[in-house]
């Protein structure tokens, strides 16, 4: 958090795509039914997670990642990396979310369905772009490649996210959303575990 924080102006600048995204799509589009509202929040929220996790390895230099192989266990590492993403991923997404209700009518019907999706996505998302941006800095045009690996990995998390929030505005009536939780929480469980696995013997390269 120290070194994230000594880079303010990248944080800023997220903050600041995050916000001009809302009112582009505000100005273009005027008034948008809960559907498109839901579409194009998770849409935001899902370049702006990019926006903001392809900064996780790639800015890092040889030396910086040498120095902190001899400091700490890359599962520490990877671990610290996934957690702070998560709080920045939670707090882009509960930006998102304000910005939009500021120029739509929030359409949110179950607010307490609405925050736990947002924070199971912000999770998933988090250990997706994390990890991918640790193999993307291994090679050249690492920003695109990154894109490139994580949008595969990432259509079945914005899959589950869209049924489970399409649930909290109302838009159907599934009593089985629990099963979409459990859904979600399995394949962020899933991810961390790869990445706990994989990571160390990609970082030893």
């Amino acid at each position: 958090m120290l070194l994230e924080w000594r880079q303010k102006n990248v944080i800023y600048g997220i903050l600041l795509y995050v916000v001009s995204t809302v009112f582009i799509v505000y100005i273009s589009t005027g008034d948008i039914r809960p559907p498109v509202w839901n579409i194009l929040f998770w849409i935001i929220v899902l370049f702006a997670s990019i926006n903001a996790m392809v900064k996780s390895f790639i800015q890092e230099n040889n030396q910086r990642q040498l120095y902190y192989y001899q400091l700490a266990h890359p599962v520490a590492i990877i671990l610290s990396k996934i957690l702070y993403n998560i709080g920045l991923l939670f707090l882009l997404s509960i930006l998102s979310c304000l910005a939009m209700t500021l120029v739509y009518e929030s359409p949110i019907k179950r607010m307490g369905l609405f925050g736990l999706t947002i924070f199971l996505g912000s999770v998933g998302f988090s250990i997706t772009f994390t990890f991918v941006s640790a193999i993307a800095s291994k090679a050249d045009n690492s920003s695109t490649l990154m894109a490139i690996l994580s949008f595969p990995i990432v259509i079945p998390i914005l899959g589950t996210l869209m049924m489970l929030s399409a649930n909290a505005l109302g838009l159907i009536q599934d009593t089985a959303f629990l099963k979409d939780i459990y859904t979600l929480i399995a394949i962020d469980g899933i991810l961390l575990g790869l990445a706990i696995i994989l990571f160390p013997f990609l970082w030893r390269d």
